[in-house]
């Protein structure tokens, strides 16, 4: 796992490390790391230009102390002062090394770079930058310079990822002692480029983290063992898809089809069950009666170990009796899409023992949680963990950055994925991999921490089949795909 804290925390660490190694001794540990990823991004460091963006805080001193070490090693270094305060002693180092601070002349200095340096502002900065800050991010950005971001871009809220105005666009981020949440989770995420962590010694003095991104090791889907049958595998009940929407149904199954279960089971009215059929035939099918239901209509399906339930079911007496006869079950239940929208006016059903999932994106969440969309998307990481705690679930909130929050546990990041998800039907498959897994015997948040995984890592592999560029991709495809991604990760 990648670890990641929050700001409090990372200042609390750095106070009890301060407290036991000479002083300005993180400084130097942190200007180190700078310059040596500067060193590799550049083609030489002699004779390079380098511009630093000086703030008056801690990062300034960071960008200050690395610029040194870099004109030490030839380069032409030039520090622009954005504010009326600079680290002294940094400036001090910078100019002893040969390096200037410019008194005017910085849009030309910039336009000429081979490298920025953003130490504008550092992992306490909130809301968008100012001027001059937020004028020396839009030339960065404008120049063919490499930028490179001192612990978090500015602009970016280190917490949470929130942008609020005015931003550094990186192409490398070099943060140290722990990730940030904010490099991690979208909008801020997006303006990272490349994290590099640098270790400064924090390691000892941090606490548990808040937020965590898994590596492939992480991802541990269920594998079968010489004695499992499909039983033991585990058999997933899907209740999907209705006459107005077909498609739900066939990519729901799909998904949990290649996702390790060892049997679907898939139940809905008739036109959807002979589509499902005839599209995977591996199913076992049962139709049932249009209307309301009572919960014996789950005895007619048979044993399963899982449900999943929601896609393309609609919104009516039908799908809201469904929905509140398999709540009622002992068994792990995944809900989506239509089956939020019912939960959005049947909380009450939200009030089980069992493990539950739910995937909403930004505006199912909105409804489920009366939040603003907008909201939600501002500020995804404190929405899911309202969600989570407020309807007692396992949340997965899905968008440019998914998350997953279960109440009182570091919040889990997806680091999988590509643009090309956001088409018709991925959401589908998701909920029947989940599904899946969670019939394998995954519990709740390692079942939906995998499934993302994975569904991201199969689109990457449909949309790139070969490094270069993506291509369009459906959902048909992720399912495809899924093979490929299980064995990239047990590989």
């Amino acid at each position: 796992m990648r670890y990641a804290h929050e700001v409090g925390k990372v200042r609390a660490a750095e106070r009890a490390l301060m407290a036991r190694v000479p002083d300005g001794a993180l400084m130097q540990r942190a200007a180190a790391g700078l310059a040596s990823v500067c060193a590799r991004l550049l083609p030489a460091v002699y004779g390079s230009r380098v511009v630093l963006l000086i703030g008056g805080g801690d990062n300034g001193g960071d960008a200050l102390y690395a610029g040194a070490r870099l004109a030490r090693r030839g380069a032409r270094v030039r520090a622009v002062q954005a504010g009326s305060k600079i680290h002294e002693a940094g400036l001090a180092d910078l100019l002893a090394a040969g390096g200037r601070l410019l008194p005017t002349g910085a849009e030309a200095a910039i336009a000429g770079a081979d490298l920025v340096i953003d130490g504008l502002t550092g992992i306490g900065g909130t809301g968008g930058l100012r001027e001059p800050h937020a004028r020396y991010a839009a030339l960065a950005a404008e120049s063919a310079a490499l930028v490179v971001a001192c612990d978090v871009p500015s602009g970016v809220d280190a917490s949470t990822g929130r942008v609020d105005g005015a931003a550094v666009h990186a192409d490398v981020t070099v943060t140290f002692g722990t990730y940030k949440p904010g490099l991690l989770i979208d909008p801020g995420a997006s303006h990272c480029g490349v994290v590099e962590l640098v270790d400064i010694g924090l390691g000892p003095d941090l606490p548990d983290p808040d937020v965590v991104a898994p590596r492939p090791a992480d991802v541990q889907p269920p594998e079968p063992g010489a004695e499992s049958d499909k039983y033991r595998r585990g058999v997933v009940g899907v209740l999907a898809g209705g006459d107005e929407f077909t498609g739900a149904a066939v990519l729901c199954t799909g998904g949990a089809v290649h996702g390790g279960a060892g049997m679907v089971r898939f139940a809905s009215v008739a036109h959807p069950v002979e589509l499902v059929r005839h599209r995977w035939p591996e199913a076992v099918t049962t139709v049932i009666d249009p209307g309301r239901h009572d919960a014996k209509v789950l005895e007619r399906i048979g044993r399963v170990q899982s449900w999943v339930v929601g896609p393309g079911l609609g919104t009516g007496d039908a799908a809201e009796s469904l929905l509140e006869a398999v709540l009622s079950t002992d068994l792990p239940v995944l809900v989506d899409a239509d089956g939020l929208t019912v939960l959005s006016r049947r909380r009450d059903l939200l009030a089980r023992a069992a493990p539950t999932v739910l995937t909403p994106h930004a505006g199912e969440l909105s409804r489920l949680i009366a939040a603003d969309r907008a909201a939600i998307e501002a500020a995804r990481l404190d929405h899911v963990r309202r969600a989570a705690a407020e309807l007692s679930a396992t949340v997965l909130l899905k968008g440019s950055t998914t998350l997953i929050a279960e109440a009182d546990r570091p919040v889990r990041v997806n680091p999988t994925g590509t643009p090309r998800l956001a088409t018709a039907g991925t959401g589908d498959v998701l909920s029947g991999l989940i599904g899946a897994l969670l019939a394998g015997g995954l519990p709740a948040l390692d079942a939906a921490t995998a499934g993302a995984y994975l569904h991201g890592l199969a689109a990457r592999l449909a949309a790139a089949p070969t490094p270069g560029a993506e291509s369009p991709i459906s959902a048909h495809d992720v399912i495809t795909s899924l093979p490929a991604a299980f064995r990239t990760i047990t590989h």
